[in-house]
């Protein structure tokens, strides 16, 4: 379990986590979004000792992970799939990692097999591609067979095949009771891998909830339409204060109204009904909502 207290970061007179109080529990894969400048990177520094808060605290299973030895024991991490020894072998680089927290040697073969990288574990890093660094990554993170999880943009790289590897790998180690937290960028993706969200804006926390939680209250459910009298039925439900938006493939997308009010006043006026389906709203389109205030530097130059 991971739990942040008030986890305050400064530099100067820039606030970059701002007391942020928060509990990453086992069992569960959750997410942890925000817009770029948001404080995600700091904040899982501060959750490794590799960043001392400016105030507050945050602990690994009840203690700071920078007072434990042997740490690939207790919390493995991928935060920079890029910041290896480009002149090492993949096998020498976790044989390394193996050494300094006194972890057998065969693990590293164990892992470098499990992410799919045993045909390349003695060639040079530097010519491996991103993907590649990233599964090597995860191997380095796996290594200690930890009970906790911090990955960084893990799928920055990965091809379809990666995606949904990754995927499952992140649903087993949750299943297996593990603390599982990971950062992206990639809302859609998020959809497909965590129950558990923690939501940032320029180092304030805007939400931790199940992503279900988050996605119904980010913005307003709306009712897909498909009618042969679109414009009978446009003009019933806009007299009852929704709004009526109209689609390229011929459907309407209904906000303001629910799918049985929209069914009830069909029926009433005598429009006859091809499709009403509610839609729940994507997390895309929640992370949008919710967090449009707190870019950091958004589009034409806004801040």
């Amino acid at each position: 379990m991971i739990e942040a207290n008030e986890l305050t970061k400064r530099y100067g007179a820039t606030t970059a986590v701002d007391g942020l109080t928060f509990t990453v529990r086992p069992g569960r894969v959750t997410g942890f979004l925000g817009p770029n400048g948001a404080g995600k990177s700091t904040t899982l520094r501060m959750i490794l000792g590799l960043n001392e808060p400016s105030s507050g605290t945050v602990t690994v299973d009840g203690q700071p992970f920078r007072g434990r030895a042997r740490g690939l024991r207790y919390v493995g991490a991928l935060l920079d799939a890029q910041d290896v020894h480009g002149g090492r072998s993949a096998a020498a680089h976790l044989s390394a990692l193996a050494r300094s927290n006194g972890l057998a040697r065969r693990r590293v073969d164990e892992l470098l097999e499990e992410v799919g990288l045993a045909t390349a574990a003695r060639r040079r890093i530097a010519g491996f591609s991103l993907g590649m660094k990233q599964r090597l990554g995860i191997a380095g993170a796996l290594l200690g067979d930890p009970p906790v999880l911090l990955f960084d943009e893990p799928l920055n790289g990965l091809d379809p095949e990666g995606v949904l590897w990754v995927r499952g790998l992140f649903r087993r180690l949750a299943a297996e009771g593990r603390t599982v937290l990971v950062s992206s960028h990639l809302m859609g993706e998020m959809e497909h891998t965590a129950q558990e969200l923690i939501v940032i804006g320029r180092g304030e926390l805007i939400a931790a909830e199940s992503l279900a939680e988050f996605a119904a209250r980010g913005t307003r459910l709306s009712v897909s339409v498909r009618t042969p009298a679109v414009d009978r039925l446009a003009s019933v439900l806009t007299g009852e204060g929704a709004a009526v938006r109209r689609e390229d493939d011929g459907s309407c997308t209904v906000t303001g109204l629910g799918a049985d009010r929209i069914g009830e006043l069909a029926f009433h006026h005598r429009v006859l009904l091809h499709e009403l389906a509610p839609r729940a709203a994507s997390l895309e389109e929640a992370f949008m909502g919710l967090t449009a205030d707190r870019v950091e530097y958004g589009a034409g130059g806004t801040r």
